[in-house]
């Protein structure tokens, strides 16, 4: 810490009584929907709309909007993250959980915490990006969730570590990517992983005060003969068929949990199989409970109350991670309390949050796995053959779903939720992999189906915002989005709905007709929602620009906006009406121009089978077929890939400061493999002119 920071932490610390002291973050501010000083949850109260009671910015005067201040953040990389706002003091994180606490009128840093994610996270490193959606407060602490499995509860004063857990057994391939979530005096957090390990999904609660653990409730039955941890498993495990829990089951909770303080209960969306492929998991089929549902837990117990399943036995990563809304609607003639979400799937659902009551469930997207859902049973009618049953099936909606986990939002004004969507398809093909004689990975990229060999090309998928209204259950208007992996959205009572682009933009539009009313580019792709909050009165809106997240391992797909590896400045943008400040500068877009080494005779035995293991081991971040999104270097353009002395080192060493991870156990043909595939790629590019 430096003189500065320590200066900023006394005058923080002088203001606190009659500043930062005068909100309490607890149940009672975290359920009141009339705050518009505050953003103080993910999304910003418990009901997660994302809505702001505020509107002296509103749809007539939004074309004053202007830069008031600006943060340059040049060590992050991906920026998600929600900020939180308590009494002028803005809580954020970035790359590898990395915690800052900022004056939110003058943008000055007060604290910074590093949780040292490269340091700690070993082999971990393989499995995520350096991603995090966010954190949460409650009274004096903030609480982050690091990316390698860790719960930190922070002095909010001065940013101090008050105490640690690690949340996910030694050894697992787990990961923590989302929010911390917190409620009457615990926090909440699942994991990722389902993609490259035997995984069991969970979520754990945590006693805010001192780090000990409340509850745990598990998503997916263990093995019958450990017995079953409870009543819930018990009929869970008759859904399932073979040796499920060799393979883990999967249902990781890695998004998608809300508090729902009217019913005292935590609802959370539950993932996808591990594998994904079911013919391998469970080959005599079942429902596979709880994969791809939504499941209403008892806050103080942990116990199960209810259940509502979006994809039976599902085969497709079709989680149901996504947002999960509160709202009070009339739903034919009568008021109920409701939960909104927009799964993988591409189907909305209104569900009566008392009981899993199905209400509706219409499609918001191109869906050819299932033709409608049974209102009668609340089951998906699925279109034959869509289980590539065949072994090959092209499908709508792809792995990265209708929607997938950018923040939707909902006015209860307009009574319109706002929806980032992809429109996109996948090919869904085992034809290769071994059904009966498949494992689990451990610390590699494996599904139980094919991925991830071909570059994804720039005109594959689109991207649209979407204005739904969950009542009348149509589409009221829909604006087209830069393909294809766009932010989140938040909204206002001055009939606003706030979202950025992968193309850099940052625009408000009317939340009743989608018309474009104030736009300004931002010099890099954007992958983090925007908050809106008051200081002294005056209302400004803050967005983190980062470009980040799973979907840049796209190749071309994702690439083709130039936001390119370590080019372009990160940084956290606050506007205000009739402010004047110049947006910054950035770099034009760049696009790696791939390097051929023509000396080299390319071993094409080699590079087939180094097809397979990078698609296993390098994908995560370096994208299909070599050709990167953005996330890491251009492995065709590196410089490290065009002599395999420097190769080898790079592959067996890492280099953990800048999140390359270390892979000592691959054999020397292995590192032969990767390196002549690589080669291989590039040369094709240099040959096409690409």
């Amino acid at each position: 810490m430096n003189f500065r920071q320590s200066i900023l932490i006394l005058i923080f610390l002088l203001m606190a009584p009659s500043a930062y002291s005068s909100t309490v973050v607890n149940n009672d501010s975290l359920s009141d929907e009339s705050d518009g000083k505050n953003w103080l949850g993910f999304g910003k109260t418990y009901s997660e709309k994302r809505f702001s009671p505020l509107t002296e910015v509103n749809s007539d005067n939004v074309g004053r909007l202007g830069l008031q201040w600006v943060l340059d953040l040049p060590t992050d990389r991906s920026l998600l993250s929600t900020p939180l706002v308590v009494d002028g003091v803005m809580f954020f994180t970035g790359s590898y959980s990395h915690t800052r606490a900022v004056n939110a009128k003058t943008g000055e840093v007060i604290w910074t915490f590093d949780p040292k994610v490269r340091e700690i996270a070993g082999e971990r490193l393989r499995i995520y990006w350096d991603s995090s959606r966010g954190l949460a407060i409650w009274e004096d602490r903030v609480i982050i969730a690091t990316v390698d499995g860790r719960l930190i509860s922070l002095d909010a004063a001065t940013g101090t570590k008050q105490w640690e857990v690690n949340t996910i057994p030694e050894g697992k391939a787990y990961y923590i990517s989302g929010a911390p979530k917190v409620f009457d005096g615990k926090v909440i957090v699942g994991n990722g992983g389902t993609e490259q390990e035997a995984a069991r999904g969970y979520v754990v609660a945590y006693d805010i005060a001192t780090g000990k653990e409340a509850w745990k409730f598990y998503v997916v039955p263990g093995n019958p003969a450990d017995g079953f941890e409870n009543e819930a498993m018990e009929m869970a495990a008759k859904t399932w068929t073979g040796d499920w829990w060799t393979f883990g089951g999967g249902g990781n909770v890695w998004h998608g949990i809300t508090y729902d303080p009217e019913f005292d209960q935590v609802i959370i969306g539950t993932g996808n199989g591990s594998p994904w492929n079911q013919k391998i998991r469970s080959p005599g089929g079942g429902d596979n409970l709880f994969l791809c549902s939504l499941i209403a837990i008892d806050s103080k117990t942990g116990n199960y109350k209810w259940h509502y399943q979006t994809v039976p036995g599902e085969t497709w990563d079709y989680n149901s991670n996504m947002d999960i809304v509160l709202a009070d609607l009339e739903i034919g003639g009568e008021p109920r309390k409701v939960l909104l979400h927009a799964p993988k799937n591409g189907f909305f659902y209104v569900i009566d949050r008392h009981d899993g009551e199905l209400l509706s469930a219409e499609k918001i997207g191109k869906v050819t796995w299932a033709s409608h859902i049974d209102m009668k049973t609340g089951r998906p009618v699925e279109i034959e053959g869509s289980r590539y049953e065949d072994g090959r099936e092209l499908i709508w909606p792809s792995v990265f779903g209708v929607h997938s986990w950018h923040a939707m939002s909902f006015n209860p004004l307009t009574g319109l939720a706002y929806i980032p969507t992809i429109e996109m398809p996948s090919l869904f093909t085992d034809e290769g992999v071994d059904l009966k004689g498949w494992r689990s990975p451990k610390f590699n990229l494996d599904a139980g189906v094919a991925f991830g060999v071909e570059d994804v090309p720039p005109d594959y998928g689109t991207g649209a915002l979407l204005a739904w209204d969950p009542v009348a259950k149509k589409k009221v208007w829909e604006r087209a989005l830069p393909n294809n992996w766009n932010p989140g959205t938040m909204t206002t009572a001055g009939d606003l709905v706030f979202q950025g682009t992968a193309s850099g933009d940052f625009i408000a539009y009317h939340a009743k007709t989608g018309k474009d009313l104030w736009k300004r580019n931002l010099g890099s792709g954007i992958s983090a929602p925007p908050v809106t909050y008051t200081i002294d009165g005056k209302q400004h809106i803050s967005l983190l620009v980062g470009w980040g997240g799973g979907g840049l391992n796209l190749g071309t797909l994702a690439g083709q906006h130039g936001w390119a590896y370590k080019i372009h400045p990160r940084r956290l943008f606050t506007f205000a009406l009739d402010a004047d400040l110049p947006i910054p500068k950035s770099p034009d877009p760049f696009f790696p121009k791939p390097v051929d080494v023509p000396d080299l005779e390319i071993d094409t035995t080699l590079a087939k089978a180094g097809a397979s293991q990078y698609a296993q081991t390098c994908l995560w971040c370096h994208g299909p077929a070599a050709v990167s999104g953005g996330m890491g270097p251009d492995l065709r353009a590196a410089p490290t890939t065009r002599d395999y002395t420097i190769f080898k080192n790079e592959v067996v060493n890492g280099r953990q400061s800048l999140g390359m991870p270390y892979f000592p156990r691959y054999s020397e043909t292995q590192i032969q493999e990767l390196f002549h595939y690589i080669r291989q790629e590039a040369r094709k590019a240099v040959n096409d002119g690409t």
